[in-house]
């Protein structure tokens, strides 16, 4: 995949770490799967209500692959930061060149442009995986996560009002979408 140098200014002196985007593998799952519970209990980041485990996400990655519908995870000095998949945005053939986007950051990581780097892999790799339009299903009241779409070019393309029950709260759903 790719590997990246990035340098942190941390009080007064530099710190590089390194960072590498990669398909995820099986063993994995674990770090995987602590980032998204985290992000249910959020109830912020995504519709799953309880959390996962690994009996239940066993066979995640065979849903993707490398060069269609990649799942990639990001290391940082080798502890996975976050990752992403894209997939299928609707099962219909003439949605086949639209794919879903899904980014996930573990909350040691974030504010480190972990999800920026993710997203942009996924933008910068499109076309290889034949995809001509991606699109983000973001709870409107996850600012974080539009305004970080939106400064890589995605535009709110919908809004699907209160069609999701969180703990007895209404939510509404963006639609974030980006031809690329």
């Amino acid at each position: 995949m790719s590997a990246i140098a990035v340098e942190h200014r941390r009080s007064a002196k530099a710190v590089t770490e390194e960072v590498k985007i990669r398909d995820a593998v099986q063993s994995d799952l674990p770090a995987i799967i602590k980032i998204y519970n985290a992000a249910i209990a959020t109830r912020i980041a995504t519709a799953q209500l309880e959390p996962v485990t690994l009996d239940d996400r066993r066979n995640w990655l065979k849903e993707h692959s490398p060069d269609r519908q990649p799942f990639w995870v990001l290391e940082i000095d080798r502890q996975i930061a976050g990752w992403l998949t894209l997939k299928p945005f609707l099962p219909r053939c003439a949605y086949r060149g639209t794919a879903e986007v899904s980014v996930y950051v573990d909350e040691r990581f974030r504010r480190r442009g972990v999800g920026r780097t993710l997203l942009g892999e996924a933008i910068g790799r499109a076309s290889a995986l034949k995809i001509k339009a991606m699109v983000g299903l973001i709870f409107a009241h996850n600012e974080p996560s539009l305004r970080l779409f939106e400064q890589l070019g995605f535009e709110r393309w919908g809004l699907l009002p209160r069609v999701a029950q969180l703990d007895g709260v209404e939510r509404d759903l963006t639609i974030m979408g980006r031809h690329v």
